[in-house]
């Protein structure tokens, strides 16, 4: 096969067009959550600290204030993907629950269908 035939059947996998379509859903996900923390979380965070504007606390030169800022990023938008991915979608994807189609006979333990009236290795007439 050639080089560009190994490519098509590469990049034309289902996992891979799925993790582009998952890269491209995230980005734009993040964007939401950016748009969150930067524009609704924080300022409110900004009103309960002692200065409004903490994100530009220095000490000696160390931006405390912008790294205690993207501590809280980080925290907000894990907790939010936490929520949203793991939780709501996994509530969303409940496994469907499987009907046996198989049970034990009483007499000899044997695996048959359900629907046999009698089991096939010790002929015993299986209840209704």
């Amino acid at each position: 096969m050639s080089f560009l035939g190994d490519f098509k059947g590469f990049a034309l996998k289902g996992n891979v067009v799925d993790l582009a379509v998952a890269v491209v859903i995230g980005g734009a996900f993040g964007k939401i959550v950016t748009a969150l923390v930067n524009d609704i979380i924080m300022p409110a965070v900004g009103k309960v600290m002692p200065a409004s504007d903490w994100k530009t606390w220095q000490a000696g030169g160390l931006k405390i204030g912008d790294f205690a800022g993207s501590i809280v990023d980080f925290v907000i938008i894990a907790l939010v993907l936490f929520v949203v991915v793991v939780k709501l979608m996994g509530a969303v994807r409940k496994a469907p629950v499987e009907t046996p189609t198989t049970k034990a006979c009483p007499e000899c333990l044997e695996t048959i269908p359900l629907k046999a009236t009698r089991c096939r290795a010790c002929t015993a007439v299986q209840p209704a």
